[in-house]
């Protein structure tokens, strides 16, 4: 192809691409910074109250992780169809993704409710225990509204129209600084909760964004070809078993990727304060700036089913490659911040001197991984876009549970290389790991991609329809 339209095609897709990810990215930022306010002003109230809610984080958190990852079956199915101009197969399947999303939500919540034997495993100091599981309560009565919220999301998504996630998340964090300022200090005749409001705040957020997602599909145009609302759809085994057997890997990956963090910060927590506040400044930063690529990956995702379903897997391949090396682009970006302002960024957070030597030193490992983090985590999504999940989640468990986290555990905690690095032995160990799962999941990106390009290529025969391709 000649340079000046390989040129334009390059610039069209990478358009294509932003017009999906940039309001992702801002509407995740938003959901994370939802977390940030709830931390601050349960802090204003006292340490007891701070506790029991970053207690109840670190439970709710990863089930919402799972939660999510599960509904995110939904988008490469809907962005196959619509691809395919296959409008009217949207509806039905969406119906089928809100019924097994209704039942992940309320699942979850049972398992929520009944959390307080996982505290006391965690041997929690008991006067925390009764406010964290006031707290997991009051959250776990949202979650069923927010599986709603994710899959109507990853519907929108999977149509190309991401503009809605953004708003609603900006709106969804505006009204959650007055409800926890009601619930948690008692204004407006509501009794003061503490911390336990944070939760009730948290909660009321997941329905009205499940309400509001739901009165923006149900009135905006865009949606109107899908039929959602046409009919109702009792629950569908040979669909539901589909959206399952793609979206239970994803899931598991997805919470592998985060518990191990959690994990990590645990080891770290018997090498004192200072070494826990510096780890802790590096992996916030970090966190944040994940969320730039991770959108990223979402848009390949959708990008590359809606290129399957007009039978263009060539197009999925550039999806993909372009996708990659635009995330490499950013990666240059934010691992050269890192290092060049890595003591700038600690003050931030802190006027320590101490944890600020600490978190500098651990951004250089930081900007290390952000390569290898990037490329993961979008050829993850291209993964996604090729219903190609089941691997990942292999690929994903061997790389952080069998790689990256023993030989964190052994460089930072043991002596047995040598004296132990503490923190920044395990940062080692995730470099390692995030190395590792970039590789595989490389590879194993190039031999889907091939196989549906050679599947694409061979003479069609007339067959008996099928509903739907399996997982690989």
């Amino acid at each position: 192809m000649p340079a000046e339209p390989r040129l334009r095609r390059v610039r069209g897709e990478l358009r294509a691409l932003f017009a999906i990810a940039l309001p992702m990215m801002i509407g995740q930022l938003a959901n994370t910074a939802m977390g940030f306010v709830d931390t601050m002003m349960a802090g204003r109230v006292g340490p007891r109250d701070l506790a029991a809610v970053a207690l109840g984080n670190s439970v709710w958190v990863p089930m919402l992780l799972l939660t999510s990852g599960v509904i995110l079956a939904t988008t490469p199915s809907v962005a196959k169809r619509f691809g395919a101009g296959e409008h009217e197969r949207i509806g039905p399947v969406v119906r089928q993704a809100l019924w097994m999303g209704l039942g992940i939500g309320t699942l979850s919540a049972i398992l929520m409710w009944n959390a307080e034997p996982l505290l006391h495993l965690l041997k929690v100091e008991t006067n925390l225990i009764e406010p964290s599981m006031g707290y997991l309560r009051a959250v776990a009565c949202g979650f069923p509204a927010m599986a709603v919220y994710l899959v109507l999301r990853s519907y929108s998504d999977g149509l190309g129209h991401s503009r809605p996630s953004m708003v609603i998340g900006l709106l969804g964090l505006t009204l959650n600084i007055p409800l926890n300022y009601i619930f948690i200090f008692g204004k407006l005749g509501v009794p003061a909760m503490g911390g336990v409001g944070c939760g009730w705040a948290t909660a009321v957020v997941m329905l009205f964004m499940a309400l509001a997602m739901l009165f923006w599909v149900r009135r905006a145009e865009c949606y109107q070809p899908s039929r959602l609302f046409e009919r109702f759809d009792r629950p569908s085994w040979p669909e539901l078993s589909h959206l399952l057997a793609v979206g239970v890997p994803i899931g598991i990956a997805v919470f592998a990727e985060a518990s191990i963090f959690s994990v990590i910060a645990l080891l770290i927590g018997a090498l004192g304060a200072t070494v826990v506040a510096g780890h802790q400044i590096a992996l916030n930063f970090t966190s944040l700036v994940f969320m730039i690529p991770l959108s990223l990956g979402m848009a390949i995702t959708v990008r590359i089913g809606q290129a399957l379903g007009r039978n263009a897997p060539r197009d999925a391949r550039f999806v993909a490659g372009l996708g990659i090396v635009t995330g490499l682009c950013f990666a240059c970006f934010s691992a050269m911040a890192m290092l060049l302002f890595s003591e700038q960024i600690a003050r931030i957070y802190t006027t320590d001197p101490a944890v600020i030597q600490v978190a500098a030193g651990l951004f250089f490992y930081a900007a290390i991984f952000q390569f290898s983090d990037v490329v993961q985590v979008t050829a993850a999504g291209a993964l996604r876009g090729y219903q190609d999940t089941r691997m990942t989640m292999v690929f994903t468990l061997f790389a952080y549970w069998g790689i990256g986290l023993p030989l964190g555990y052994v460089l930072g905690l043991t002596d047995m290389f040598g004296a132990a690095s503490g923190p920044v032995g395990l940062w080692q160990g995730l470099i390692a790991g995030l190395s590792c799962a970039a590789l595989l999941l490389s590879i194993r990106l190039a031999r889907s991609a091939r196989k549906e390009i050679r599947r694409q290529a061979k003479p069609q025969t007339p067959t008996m329809p099928r509903s739907e391709p399996e997982s690989r």
